[in-house]
C-alpha cells in the first residue's frame, strides 16, 4: 500500500523528492479527473494525471502556457521558486495561440525526422567510442558513461557549443531540474546557466557557424520580430536542456528496465522484439518527463464529476502519468511488457506543444541500446549495489545513476 501523501488544509502536497512517484499518481488518478495539490512555497495547482483528460485539456484552445498573460497568481510566486524555470521560460514552449504557432514554425526544421534521421552515423560512432571505452566485467556507471555523454555531445554538435562550456550548462541544468533544490542554488543556478548562454550568445555573433546556436543570435533583438536577450538565452535553455534531459533519462531507464526483466532482453536477441518495442514500452512504462509545469485556463473548464478549473487557476499536466493509467491500459499497466501491443504515452507530450525532439531521442536510444547490448549482450546489473536512487525532481523522471558490469558473449 502506498504512503498517503501529506494533507495540508484538505489538498494533498506533491512529493518533490519523487520517492513514491508512480504510488501518489496512482492516488491522485483515482481521486478525481483533476485534483488540487500543493507545490512548493504553498502554490496550488490542479494535478491531472488521466491519460483521456491530459489529452483533452492539451488539444483545448482554451488552455494557454502564457503565465504572463494568463496566470493571475503569478506575482505571488517567490523569486527562485523550485518549478520556476520550466514554468516561466519566454520563448515558444510557453507561448499560446498564434505566436506559439509562428515560433514552433522557425524550429520545427531542426528536428524534422529527415533531418534527424541524417544524424545516425555520427550518432552511431559516438555510441560505439563511448561503448568501446567501458571494461569488460568492470562496473560502470552507464548513465555517466553512455547515456549522459552520448545525449549532450549530439544536442551541443548541433548548436555548436565550445567544450568548455558543456559541463557548466550542464552543472546548472541539472540543479534546475532539481525539484528539492532551495531558493539559494535555484536562483544561483540561474544565474550561472544565463551566464553561459550570454557567452554562447555572444561568441556566435563574433564568430557564426553552421549551427542552430548561431540561428538564434542571429535573430534581431529589436523590432517587431526580434527577440529580447533574455528570450533568446530561453530558447537556447529550453533546446540544449530538453535535447539531452528526456534521452539521458529514456537510455538510462531502458536499460534498467531490460537488466530488471532479462527475458525481454533475450527476445531482442532472438528477434521477437525489436528495438522500437523497447523504447515505446519504456516511454509508457517509465517516462522520463513527468509533470510538466505549468497551464492556464482562459474560462473555466468543467470537466466533470463535480470538478471545474476555475479561469486563471494553474494546472500541472503529467504526462509521465498517463502511460500507467488503467483506463488507457487495463492489462497491467505497472508492468514492464515490451510484448504488449498497446503501447499508448504521452511522454512526448500531445497537442499543439508535442515535443519536437522526440524523433532524436528515439534515435539516440535505439543507437545507444544496440551499441551497448550489441558488444556487451550479456550485461547484467552490479550486484554489489542496491537498487538506484530516483532523480530528486518531478519534472524529469529517471535512475539518478545505473550501475552495470558489461559482459561480452562467451566466446
Amino acid at each position: 500500500m502506498a504512503p498517503t501523501p501529506p494533507d495540508h488544509g484538505g489538498c494533498p502536497v506533491l512529493d518533490m523528492t519523487a520517492r513514491t512517484l508512480h504510488q501518489q499518481n496512482a492516488q491522485l488518478r483515482s481521486a478525481g479527473p483533476a485534483v488540487r495539490v500543493e507545490l512548493p512555497d504553498g502554490i496550488i495547482a490542479w494535478s491531472v494525471t488521466r491519460s483521456s483528460v491530459i489529452r483533452a485539456l492539451t488539444s483545448d484552445p482554451r488552455i494557454s502556457r502564457d503565465p504572463r498573460k494568463h496566470w493571475p497568481g503569478l506575482a505571488s510566486v517567490p523569486e527562485g521558486w523550485p518549478m520556476g524555470p520550466i514554468a516561466f521560460q519566454q520563448n515558444f514552449f510557453n507561448l499560446y495561440g498564434a505566436e506559439h504557432r509562428s515560433a514552433r514554425r522557425r524550429m520545427a526544421p531542426s528536428f524534422a525526422p529527415r533531418r534527424v534521421s541524417a544524424l545516425r552515423p555520427g550518432i552511431e560512432a559516438m555510441a560505439a567510442a563511448l561503448v568501446g571505452a567501458l571494461a569488460p566485467g568492470e562496473a560502470v556507471d552507464i548513465r555517466r558513461a553512455l547515456a549522459l555523454p552520448l545525449t549532450m555531445t549530439v544536442i551541443c554538435d548541433l548548436f555548436g557549443v565550445p567544450a568548455d562550456l558543456r559541463p557548466r550548462i550542464d552543472g546548472a541544468m541539472g540543479t534546475l531540474l532539481t525539484t528539492t533544490a532551495t531558493t539559494e542554488q535555484m536562483t544561483a543556478s540561474r544565474a550561472d546557466i544565463n551566464v553561459v548562454l550570454t557567452e554562447l550568445l555572444e561568441l556566435k555573433r563574433r564568430e557564426p557557424g553552421p549551427d542552430l546556436a548561431s540561428d538564434v543570435a542571429a535573430v534581431s533583438t529589436g523590432g517587431e520580430t526580434g527577440r529580447s536577450e533574455e528570450e533568446s538565452r530561453d530558447v537556447l535553455f529550453l533546446m540544449l536542456g530538453a535535447g539531452y534531459e528526456t534521452a539521458v533519462n529514456l537510455i538510462t531507464s531502458a536499460v534498467q528496465a531490460l537488466l530488471t526483466h532479462p527475458r525481454h532482453l533475450a527476445g531482442v536477441r532472438e528477434g521477437t522484439l525489436g528495438w522500437a518495442d523497447v523504447i515505446e514500452e519504456t516511454l509508457r512504462y517509465e517516462s522520463p518527463a513527468m509533470h510538466l509545469p505549468l497551464r492556464y485556463p482562459l474560462e473555466d473548464i468543467d470537466l466533470g464529476d463535480g470538478v471545474v478549473i476555475r479561469r486563471g487557476e494553474p494546472i500541472l499536466l503529467g504526462f509521465g502519468a498517463a502511460g500507467r493509467d488503467p483506463e488507457a491500459h487495463p492489462d497491467r499497466p505497472d508492468d514492464f511488457d515490451p510484448t504488449r501491443p498497446d503501447k499508448e504515452h504521452l511522454s512526448f507530450g500531445h497537442g499543439p506543444h508535442f515535443c519536437l525532439g522526440a524523433p532524436l531521442a528515439r534515435l539516440e536510444t535505439e543507437v545507444a541500446l544496440d551499441g551497448l547490448f550489441g558488444a556487451y549482450p550479456d550485461s547484467v546489473l552490479d550486484p554489489s549495489r542496491t537498487p538506484p536512487a530516483r532523480l530528486e525532481s518531478v519534472i524529469i523522471s529517471g535512475p539518478s545513476e545505473l550501475w552495470i558490469v558489461p559482459t561480452p558473449a562467451p566466446a
